[in-house]
């Protein structure tokens, strides 16, 4: 199911990549592995890359970017969540690495956001010579507060995942503690009576 979900979250890039040139996803990450993910950028188009660990033990990564002449424009090692944003030097295909190599049973959910140039107007917005209409301009503006709210949604998104799943956690813990508890009780119970019975135990007594 793993090797499923991961062709075709590279097949999204690749089609997100060509068409709208912006990547956003959720993916598992394995104890001990690493998966990288690569975008095409030309020459001083900028890029920025946002990511968090939702789940999985400590909830974080190694993050690494590498740009196509191996030079690595940024790296962090056990991260939770950052974002980084860089212009690009050279033409070429970028890569983006997350490595949980020094996890050795801990399995993560990490999400991923890469977009890679400017934001595309808005259609008929800009196409003449003249100043903005004011029906354009807040058009613009309310396009603007759209994309300002589906970040805020977002980050909510993450945050409401994360603090669910640290809450399943918690009361799985406190279940197992619990049953825990409850089976000690049970064998010290036994135990007391077992000895209380033998105190009280009638023995014949041998008389020589």
């Amino acid at each position: 199911m793993f090797h499923k979900l991961l062709i075709f979250t590279v097949l999204a890039i690749f089609i997100d990549g060509i068409l709208t040139k912006s990547v956003e996803l959720t993916f598992e990450l394995p104890d001990s592995a690493i998966e990288c993910f690569y975008q095409e950028i030309e020459k001083n188009i900028s890029a920025a890359l946002e990511y968090q660990v939702i789940t999985g033990g400590q909830y974080d990564v190694d993050v690494k970017v590498e740009a196509p002449n191996k030079q690595i424009l940024y790296q962090q090692q056990k991260m939770q969540y950052d974002s980084f944003q860089f212009t690009a030097q050279h033409t070429g295909v970028y890569k983006v690495c997350f490595s949980n190599e020094f996890s050795t049973f801990s399995h993560k959910l990490v999400y991923m956001e890469l977009n890679v140039g400017p934001e595309t107007p808005l259609p008929g917005v800009g196409d003449h010579a003249t100043v903005l209409t004011q029906l354009e301009a807040s058009a613009e503006e309310v396009h603007s507060a759209l994309n300002r709210i589906i970040d805020h949604q977002t980050h909510h998104r993450l945050r409401e995942a994360q603090g669910r799943k640290r809450a399943e956690d918690l009361n799985e813990r406190v279940l197992l503690w619990s049953v825990g508890e409850t089976l000690a009780v049970v064998v010290v119970t036994f135990a007391q009576v077992m000895i209380l019975k033998n105190f009280f135990s009638d023995r014949p007594t041998i008389y020589k």
